[in-house]
């Protein structure tokens, strides 16, 4: 996730681009470039290569459910960015899909619909954390805030 491309091409797999051809053509991206990065995406599990065309073979790239939870991700990188911009400077918004009015998604928690992007919120040092996380976390842990 922490290569640019990597994220450019799973904002395309979010709208619908599947083919190696849509991919490159969209992003300007060179042919080694996009080959390594879709490489990258099918070894980590979040696209899947298919077979949708025999002689010549062609393959397609299709977002894994693994992949598809990565979308909020996405969604809540893209808000940040335009949160910077003026609306006129915006090249893409968030719509509702049926109204087409615009959006602006925030993160909560599931089990409470709380913000978490608030000071009531900190992380602390989880199960398989090491001692150096354990340590910084110190202050925070689940147990001495319970």
């Amino acid at each position: 996730m922490g290569e640019w491309w990597t994220l450019l091409i799973l904002h395309d797999a979010f709208d619908g681009f599947t083919r190696f051809d849509q991919f490159q053509e969209n992003l300007g991206i060179s042919s080694s470039m996009l080959t390594s990065r879709l490489k990258s995406l099918v070894a980590e599990g979040l696209l899947e290569r298919r077979l949708y065309q025999t002689h010549p073979n062609r393959y397609e790239y299709v977002l894994t459910d693994y992949g598809r939870s990565l979308r909020s991700v996405i969604v809540a990188l893209a808000a940040w960015g335009n949160s910077r911009l003026d609306a006129d400077e915006r090249s893409m918004i968030l719509v509702d899909a049926d109204t087409g009015e615009e959006v602006t998604p925030v993160v909560v928690d599931h089990a409470t619909g709380r913000r978490v992007d608030t000071d009531e919120f900190v992380f602390t040092a989880g199960p398989a954390a090491s001692e150096a996380m354990r340590a910084r976390y110190a202050d925070t842990s689940a147990s001495s805030s319970a």
